[in-house]
């Protein structure tokens, strides 16, 4: 879900609501730009850093709440914070937030600008109050001059969610960010105790699950939003399936079944990471099926056993997770 469409289940439910944004961030801050959180009267969801730099964010966002009724449309505030001499917090930092008061006026454009999210969107406004907020197209479909390259660089290139982008000859500066955060595809073979670790470790976390198993049974009764269950009797063939760059996780219940989806995963090529569970004597054995299978030494070079960081040790389920998720969010980076 977009965060547009977000914004306007909770006006529906709750009534006005601001986003604060962190739209520029120098030095040492509590979080990026485009971080955000959302401030309702009933309740705030999401955090920009916490602390002091927190607390004088939702009371001006409180303060907007107060005075939302007569307010103009795309009502927006902004606040700099220089987090040492302002807040005495030890970051040292300069944030700038933004508030941006969104009500019942702005709730149906909120929710048909929110399902532009395929193929991804980026959303622009320009940084001066009353501006309402735009969709670029992705790739090559629009948007002419910096602003249109500059959305173009961050859909690209996946490293980057949100960027300020100064205004020229007087004009105010642009804000853009993704309509929806960028996830890799995981493609997760195995639903035991490791693999259930897993998922619930990477909750919240940019990744979008395919989780697969050949016994339903294997699977909690429910699963988590950001993993699909998929049971299937030939997990190898799914894996053949798996978009450009998925990143794929080998945990099965089985070392034939685990070879084959290997098998798959490097005959297929164009995957960002191939990861087995296992020691080292397993990947031994693996490497030399694979190469009677036809695979080539730099084919093998990419299957990576054991996985997780070799520096966290432990063999309970969690902590295998925890040294995965690490380990992934490293290669992200």
């Amino acid at each position: 879900m977009s965060w547009l469409s977000r914004i306007a289940e909770e006006i529906a439910r709750q009534g006005p609501i601001v986003r604060v944004t962190v739209i520029r961030a120098e030095g040492s801050t509590p979080r990026e730009i485009g971080a955000a959180m959302l401030v309702s009267a009933a309740v705030t969801q999401d955090t920009i850093g916490g602390g002091a730099l927190e607390f004088e964010a939702i009371a001006h966002a409180s303060g907007l709440l107060a005075r939302s009724v007569g307010a103009e449309p795309w009502h927006r505030e902004w606040r700099d914070f220089a987090l040492g001499p302002s807040l005495g917090q030890c970051c040292g930092g300069f944030v700038w937030l933004m508030f941006e008061l969104f009500t019942e006026r702005e709730q149906e454009i909120l929710e048909n600008l929110g399902h532009a999210i395929d193929p991804p969107r980026m959303i622009m406004r320009r940084v001066e109050n009353g501006a309402p907020l735009e969709v670029l197209p992705a790739g090559n479909e629009g948007g002419a001059g910096s602003i249109g390259r500059a959305a173009k660089g961050l859909l690209v290139t996946g490293k980057v969610e949100a960027l300020l982008i100064s205004g020229r000859k007087g004009e105010p500066d642009v804000f853009v960010e993704r309509l929806a955060p960028s996830v890799a595809s995981l493609f997760l073979y195995g639903a035991g105790h490791v693999g259930r670790a897993l998922v619930r470790v990477l909750e919240g976390l940019p990744f979008a699950i395919t989780w697969v198993d050949i016994d339903a049974s294997r699977f909690p009764q429910t699963a988590p939003p950001h993993a699909i269950a998929h049971t299937t009797t030939n997990p190898a063939a799914l894996a053949e399936t798996a978009p450009p760059g998925a990143v794929h996780l080998v945990m099965t219940h089985s070392h034939p079944l685990d070879l084959a989806i290997c098998h798959a995963v490097l005959g297929r090529g164009n995957f960002r990471y191939l990861g087995l569970i296992g020691s080292e004597t397993k990947r031994a054995r693996f490497a030399k099926r694979l190469r009677e299978l036809g695979h080539t030494e730099a084919q093998l070079a990419h299957l990576i056993c054991p996985i997780g960081l070799p520096s966290i040790e432990g063999k309970q389920p969690e902590v295998i997770a925890i040294s995965i998720a690490a380990q992934l969010l490293t290669l992200r980076q």
